[in-house]
């Protein structure tokens, strides 16, 4: 179904919200937008790199960036793992979605707003980190997600809907929502996704309202209607072969060809409906949690899970990573942990990283 763009948003909505659901961060530290210190003494005592992992990232020069539910980012240099927090001058602990420009500036949504991490600002003295945190910007909103795309655009997703910076300001972004939708968990324009297919096309999930596409001009919407699994969607990605995956909170996951829907579901594939993200690896394997089974492996033929049996201490998973070295990274709640040999490794502060 095509819809044409509003040229003028003007919705803003400003909502507190408690975190009540295992994609969202059930049963985890919440930081609410007012702490000024990160719980330092847990920091240094607790050998994890964090309690809770919520996203990994490796940028162009080879770091990598491990976003955390309570220390704001790690950052991993290949020698030790540091912390960007709020007493670092970093507006966030709770970090949500990373994302690079192709300025090799690195990006964050976090609990407080918005980050700019500047490499190019590494002076001693000087200030690295821009914060998009306050009333100027967004209202001191919670954000989901962020994606920096090949027009050098960055699309943060709040919990009142998306904003799109173009280099020089921030702007309120509306999807054409209908009158009605099926969302209840924390607002129904949540996005908790937002990715760009290889044709330049932006696409967003929402909570209850399926997914879309927007190709520049106008918008697609895809629901159940047209064969997704579930309307709130947890995670968009393009597949190598040129297909759309979503991860749901509600139906499992769904494959679109641009013709059809595939879906699998724990009637058929996967122990839970609830997937958080989808991965594809270098070999096009697709990888994908599944709430309370860690995750699975799917070869284009059968699953294979690997859980607690094949060492992964993560049950609930919110994120899966390939680095350019080949290594397969999943975190969430229970830590960091690294697939080798057929098993996952824990990895803490003191390794093992290779």
């Amino acid at each position: 179904m095509q819809m044409t763009i509003l040229n003028t948003p003007t919705y803003l909505l400003l909502f507190s919200i408690v975190l009540i659901t295992s994609c969202g961060g059930k049963d985890k530290p919440t930081i609410s937008k007012n702490t000024t210190k990160e719980p330092e003494v847990t920091l240094q005592t607790n050998p994890q790199i964090a309690e809770y992992i919520r996203h990994i990232f490796q940028d162009k020069n080879g770091n990598l960036w491990f976003g955390t539910n309570g220390y704001g980012v790690a950052h991993y240099d290949g020698d030790s793992v540091s912390y960007f927090s709020n007493s670092q001058g970093f507006d966030g602990q709770q970090i949500t979605g990373i994302t690079e420009d192709p300025e090799k500036n690195i990006w964050f949504a976090t609990d407080q707003g918005v980050v700019k991490y500047d490499w190019s600002s590494n002076n001693e003295g000087e200030k690295r980190f821009t914060n998009y945190s306050d009333q100027r910007y967004f209202g001191g909103q919670r954000f989901w997600s962020i994606f920096a795309d090949s027009k050098s655009n960055i699309w943060a997703g709040s919990v009142a809907g998306i904003f799109r910076f173009d280099g020089v300001n921030w702007a309120p972004f509306e999807l054409p929502f209908p009158e009605e939708g099926t969302g209840e968990f924390i607002t129904k324009r949540t996005t908790w996704s937002i990715s760009e297919d290889r044709a330049g096309n932006i696409w967003f999930s929402t909570n209850g309202y399926g997914a879309f596409k927007y190709d520049g001009q106008s918008f697609t919407q895809y629901s159940k209607k047209d064969g997704l699994t579930d309307n709130s969607v947890d995670n968009i990605m393009e597949d190598s072969n040129g297909n759309i995956w979503f991860g749901t909170r509600y139906g499992g996951v769904s494959r679109y060809d641009g013709m059809a829907f595939t879906n699998y579901t724990a009637n058929d594939s996967i122990g839970n409906n609830e997937v958080c993200i989808i991965y594809e690896d270098k070999e096009g394997n697709i990888w994908l949690s599944s709430e309370g089974f860690g995750v699975y492996r799917y070869n284009g033929e059968s699953f294979t899970n690997y859980s607690q049996k094949e060492g992964l201490g993560v049950r609930a998973v919110q994120t899966i990573y390939e680095d350019r070295e080949g290594r397969i990274w999943v975190g969430g709640g229970g830590g960091l942990y690294r697939f080798k040999g057929g098993t996952f490794l824990n990895v803490t502060k003191n390794g093992p990283w290779e």
